[in-house]
């Protein structure tokens, strides 16, 4: 809990410095500081319903970044979590369309396929790494770029809808779709649970059991980092956003989730229960995101730079730490 509530402040500081540095910004370009705040506010806490998408964006936020934890956690540098939520979508959208399959037996098949999909491409990496001696940090990056062009060629191709009327997969089984919470309107989905409920099980993970103690010892080997350190949870993220938000495959599926993780892991200090606020905070960014251009006339961009100065900031402090610990 000590760790838990150091972190979860050291999340608010750095977020009001990030935020800070964003007005400056702001008025360094001329516009109006105050503007942007309240458009930000606007769009992620002004009402219910946007309180509601940016519950609905912490969603993946919180179980890609639980997965780039435990994977950090364990001493595999993997930066491909996006392009292993995507193959993650791309099995759920693959597979979810499917007619004539029982709900239960189908869902299963969605969530398995959809962690072998994912599980395979992180794999992809370590191997590399073992192999070939390439570094799981350069692999997992281009692997990224690697998984969104592939699953535009599959949107434009065997996925594509029956239809051929647009670049996007059929709709999968009613009977896989989420449920909806928060009222009509709402965006948010019982994948919030899943989210929350996992945080809680790779805290005693880490916390309570001999397994989470040793998953931080076996940094060394690249073939159990690889297969410790790279969890479902990643590829669940793309197989929930499919079946609680979106419904069908569609080609730019993820609009970042796999790197905002990391920074999200990072703010959180690889804290999972911290992870939930961390999560929260960028989600609310993102869901607030829409309105800058709207209301404020600012661009968006605006937010990929606090995320860049959070990032920055926990680096630094990071690395003071060390220092001081020597």
């Amino acid at each position: 809990m000590k760790r838990f509530l150091g972190a979860a402040f050291l999340q608010l500081a750095f977020f009001a410095g990030a935020l800070a540095r964003a007005g400056v910004l702001v008025l360094a370009v001329g516009e109006s500081p105050a503007a942007a705040a309240r458009a930000l506010y606007d769009g992620s806490f002004g009402s219910w319903p946007s309180f509601l998408n940016a519950a609905s964006k912490m969603c993946p936020l919180l179980l890609t970044g639980l997965a780039v934890t435990i994977a950090f956690r364990a001493g595999f540098w993997n930066v491909g979590a996006e392009g292993q939520f995507v193959l993650g979508a791309i099995a759920a959208g693959a597979i979810g369309p499917l007619a004539g399959v029982p709900a239960a037996p189908h869902f299963a098949l969605v969530a398995i396929a959809s962690a072998t999909a994912g599980a395979g491409w992180a794999l992809l990496a370590a191997w590399l790494r073992l192999a070939r001696g390439a570094s799981e940090v350069i692999s997992t990056i281009l692997l990224n770029f690697v998984a969104a062009l592939l699953l535009s060629w599959l949107v434009h191709g065997w996925l594509m809808q029956s239809s051929g009327a647009q670049p996007i997969g059929n709709p999968i089984a009613a009977h896989l779709r989420l449920p909806r919470l928060g009222g009509p309107g709402s965006t948010l989905h019982a994948g919030i649970v899943l989210a929350l409920a996992a945080a809680v099980l790779v805290h005693v993970f880490f916390g309570r059991t001999a397994t989470g103690f040793q998953f931080r010892a076996i940094g060394a080997n690249p073939i159990a980092s690889a297969w410790a350190g790279i969890p479902v949870a990643r590829r669940l993220a793309g197989a929930v956003e499919i079946l609680g938000v979106l419904g069908r495959l569609f080609d730019k599926v993820s609009p970042g989730y796999g790197f905002t993780a990391i920074a999200v892991a990072l703010l959180a200090r690889l804290q999972p229960l911290a992870l939930v606020p961390a999560a929260f905070l960028f989600g609310a960014l993102e869901a607030g995101s829409s309105r800058l251009q709207q209301d404020a006339g600012i661009s968006a961009v605006l937010v990929l730079a606090i995320q860049a100065i959070v990032i920055l900031g926990s680096a630094i402090s990071g690395a003071v730490s060390s220092r001081g610990a020597e």
